[in-house]
């Protein structure tokens, strides 16, 4: 079976209605545009990274180097799509922004997720979305904290659960609080 790996932000069949040679044609706007890019760019950079892990883990190390550097081009690419959009501000209002977005992620969206795993009644997508729901809860305190000592800029380490991503700043605990992983399966960040 042959897979469709066009992304689904080329769809281009959006909002203003023109009428072209009897047939009618829709066009959308720059701003839904540069949102589209934008939002392709972020998921087709994500997943090559996931695939470069994949073929490290398969022993195909120049496999693995292809889909990384071509997941930095498609960074670079998101990243002066979002320039465009103009959504970039003050790292003060960046920092809001980014608590909001983590809040409602948290609050709203993986909590919908939840409640559809369990009507579904699959426990793999239950644990996956309660615990991502408590990492980006663990997000938005971070950024909360930040905004708090905006001023101060204090250094502080980070380290990532390689499981389920949870961040822990200035101490690696022992253990995961989100999904219970050993010291051993954190990663020292270097931002």
């Amino acid at each position: 079976m042959k897979q469709d790996f066009s992304p689904a932000w080329l769809d281009y069949n959006l909002p203003v209605e023109v009428a072209k040679n009897k047939r009618l044609v829709k066009r959308m706007d720059i701003k839904e545009a540069l949102s589209q890019a934008y939002t392709g760019e972020a998921k087709a950079a994500l997943r090559l990274k996931v695939y470069a892990q994949k073929a490290e883990d398969e022993g195909y190390k120049q496999m693995a180097k292809l889909f990384r550097v071509i997941a930095f081009s498609e960074e670079i690419h998101g990243a002066r799509a979002l320039k465009g959009l103009k959504e970039i501000k003050s790292t003060e209002e960046n920092l809001a922004a980014s608590f909001e977005s983590e809040t409602q992620v948290a609050e709203v969206a993986y909590d919908r997720f939840v409640k559809l795993a369990e009507a579904e009644g699959n426990k793999e997508a239950v644990l996956h979305f309660s615990q991502s729901k408590d990492v980006e809860e663990t997000h938005a305190k971070l950024y909360k904290q930040a905004m708090n000592h905006f001023m101060e800029e204090r250094e502080t380490d980070y380290f990532v659960c390689k499981i389920c991503g949870y961040v822990a700043d200035g101490v690696l605990p022992e253990e995961c609080p989100v999904c219970g992983a050993k010291a051993k399966m954190f990663v020292a960040f270097q931002g």
